[in-house]
């Protein structure tokens, strides 16, 4: 029978405790108790890799950044990241709006180039590559190239619905993975568009789970396939609106209207190892996961917060990871890791971020969702599979059972009053006494 071995807990005013595990059992039924029930294995954590994080990092001292990437990136540092997002051609957070080709009518490509990449991502992916070699990378693009879309703008509009042009869009994925490698990065997954759903101010396009359908069967997937790549096809990012949002508005777009619409043509299914979901897409995932079980999901984006950093935002964080992976994701990606105070992205948006960078003084602060973080990732690597547990406190715990056999729970007291919480990993149980508002990690060996 495995016992207590090690606990860590992060507070508002101490945000990283070792705490004295109990040694002795305690008295009456566990609130919380691990079965032997095994389901999804782990692929890992990680953060997005975005032009504004990387303009923070160069501000820092030299020593201050590569400490700073240490920490995210190796397998010794604090964070142990060990898959991470990244967009092809601009997201929101860059420095400005831009693609990888914006020649009108380069249906060839061309001109396709990835000549501002060397400024900005590809030194903050190689860095981070030289910490932690195993390091996964998916990527996708906010916006296609504006000739490509219409109408013809970075921000809102769709892709235009012609032959040569979803052609071309195909071909212009395959280019990026061959230009990533010939830099020496391995693009391990493709997800088609970030936030299907979304028309927004920021580069954005509109797809239906039907186009998605027809692009990955009848074009992307072929494309691959023809030139040999073994880069995943993801169904992602998945954004589907808030169902009660769906219903005024009379336009589905739930797990019926993408994930099932285009999983269910086997044509289009067999490129397709995987579904990203995020922000309102956690309303969609239980029913996808539930109906395709035997395919990978990832959260592909932690929502973003407001600038503030509060430890209140990071209590509903909390609350998305314990949501995700009970439903079945087998990594957790955050958005922005690093940003300059308050998060303002280059048209006005403020986001959170994990890290702060504080240029002036030459320093780093580590924001409260760091450590809820580092309190999944620091522990559960790949390799770990997400285990049954039972009881009253399964809404605020996930647990896990690591390749060395290790036990690992990750619990939040949501509560303004600490709480004496039962964990059995067996026959006994341990008292622990989470305090007021906390974030603990307990591992059982």
């Amino acid at each position: 029978m495995r016992q207590p071995k090690r606990w860590n807990s992060s507070l508002r005013d101490q945000q990283w405790i070792e705490k004295a595990v109990p040694l002795v059992a305690a008295e009456g039924t566990a609130d919380l108790a691990l079965s032997s029930d095994v389901h999804q294995e782990v692929e890992g954590f990680g953060g997005c890799f975005n032009e504004l994080g990387w303009a923070a990092l160069s501000r820092l001292p030299e020593e201050e950044r590569k400490r700073t990437m240490y920490d995210l990136f190796h397998p010794d540092g604090e964070q142990k990241f060990s898959i991470c997002r990244m967009p092809i051609g601009a997201s929101d957070y860059a420095l400005e709006w831009y693609s990888l080709n914006e020649t009108d009518g380069d249906y060839a490509m061309e001109h396709f180039s990835i000549d501002r990449d060397r400024q900005y991502l590809i030194p903050y992916i190689k860095e981070a590559l030289a910490l932690n070699p195993e390091l996964k990378l998916f990527a996708s693009p906010w916006s296609p190239p504006t000739w490509m879309k219409f109408p013809k703008a970075y921000n809102y509009g769709t892709l235009r619905w012609e032959k040569d042009n979803l052609q071309a869009y195909a071909l212009f994925f395959v280019k990026f993975v061959q230009a990533y490698k010939k830099e020496g990065i391995t693009i391990h997954q493709i997800h088609v568009q970030n936030e299907v759903v979304a028309d927004q101010k920021f580069p954005s396009c509109v797809w239906t789970g039907e186009q998605l359908r027809e692009f990955i069967r009848d074009y992307l997937g072929p494309a691959f396939e023809q030139q040999g790549l073994d880069t995943e096809i993801w169904l992602g990012t998945i954004n589907a609106p808030e169902p009660w949002d769906e219903w005024l508005k009379k336009k589905a777009a739930d797990h019926d209207a993408y994930a099932h619409t285009v999983l269910s043509d086997p044509a289009a299914y067999r490129y397709i190892k995987g579904v990203g979901y995020q922000w309102a897409g956690k309303w969609a995932i239980q029913r996808t996961a539930l109906s395709y079980p035997e395919l990978r999901y990832m959260q592909t984006e932690n929502e973003c917060g407001d600038g503030t950093n509060t430890w209140d935002y990071a209590k509903y964080v909390f609350n998305l990871y314990q949501h995700y992976f009970t439903n079945q994701v087998n990594a957790y990606i955050y958005w922005n890791m690093v940003l300059e105070p308050k998060g303002r992205s280059t048209w006005g948006w403020e986001q959170n971020s994990m890290l702060t960078v504080h240029p002036d003084e030459g320093a780093v602060v580590k924001n409260p969702e760091y450590y809820v973080m580092k309190h999944f990732s620091h522990f559960i690597g790949p390799g770990a599979r997400r285990i049954g547990q039972r009881g009253h406190w399964y809404g605020n715990a996930v647990s896990y059972e690591t390749p060395e056999g290790e036990r690992v729970v990750v619990i939040a007291n949501p509560f303004k009053e600490a709480r004496t919480v039962r964990i059995s990993d067996g026959a006994e149980s341990f008292g622990f006494e989470l305090e007021a508002e906390s974030f603990n990690t307990i591992v059982f060996g």
